[in-house]
């Protein structure tokens, strides 16, 4: 049995205390109250009641932690070294067609730099939490990134930009360079989710751009902590600041990275 600290225990009972209501909604999703706050980009009050449900646990627990929030956005706290932030549905569009693909996720930044992660996925009772330092676990098994190195044999995650989002023809010439040289390519509709799958192995890497921190911080943490590579299309630290991420194990990172730059001339 794994020995968590006190601070991924309060993160991870935020996150199942959340996803109560969240599953009751899924379960009844033709009643759910729905309005939209851009094109395909729907905000739901399953959304709005999750954030608030993880918000007063947190703050409970952590009183002078500030806050990133999807939809709250930025709140400053009294301690100014830590802040946590926050995606209450991650894979909203799918929550609300009734596709079970969406997840709760919670980072926490320290000093500046992201410290622990938890993804966590209801339907399935699939909890991924790490912490810097200590590893990268579902629930009670350690995980580790794939040990593949030749593209050809591996599944890569992505995200495709829809209606009203920018970078249409570049992301297509992105995937055609992609696709010709890998096993094959996915779209879960959840960048939290595709990065806790390249953790746990089940997809080799993972690339996306225009993508929010709240999305991308704990995954990028649970990555890290399965022994991957997280870094921008520069190869950079700048994901959060840029939007662009790029995932997966020390032998594909590289390759990804090329064949993105190749893609993008």
């Amino acid at each position: 049995m794994i020995v968590r600290s006190a601070l991924l225990n309060v993160m991870m009972g935020a996150a199942r205390k959340a996803a109560r209501n969240l599953v009751r909604d899924y379960g009844e999703i033709e009643q759910l109250q729905v309005s939209k706050k851009g094109p395909a980009d729907f905000v739901s009050s399953a959304d709005t009641k999750a954030e608030k449900t993880l918000r007063a646990e947190l703050k409970k627990a952590r009183p002078g932690f500030g806050f990133l929030l999807e939809e709250g956005g930025e709140i400053a706290g009294d301690d100014k070294s830590h802040r946590w932030i926050i995606d209450p549905i991650d894979g909203t569009t799918n929550f609300l067609h009734g596709i079970p693909n969406f997840c709760i996720s919670i980072a926490l930044e320290r000093d500046g730099e992201l410290h622990a992660g938890v993804i966590y996925q209801p339907l399935g009772d699939e909890m991924f939490h790490a912490e810097k330092g200590a590893g990268a676990f579902l629930n009670e098994h350690r995980l580790r990134v794939s040990a593949r190195r030749k593209l050809e044999d591996c599944v890569i995650a992505t995200g495709i930009p829809f209606l009203g989002r920018p970078g249409h023809e570049v992301f297509l010439k992105e995937l055609g360079a992609v696709m010709a040289q890998v096993a094959g390519v996915r779209r879960f509709g959840s960048a939290a989710l595709d990065l806790a799958y390249v953790a746990a192995g089940r997809c080799d890497a993972y690339w996306e751009t225009g993508i929010k921190p709240w999305d991308i911080a704990a995954g990028i943490v649970l990555v890290k902590e399965a022994g991957g590579y997280v870094t921008d299309f520069k190869g950079g630290s700048k994901m959060l600041d840029n939007g662009e991420i790029v995932a997966a194990n020390d032998h594909l990172h590289q390759p990804m990275l090329k064949l993105l730059k190749s893609a993008r001339g």
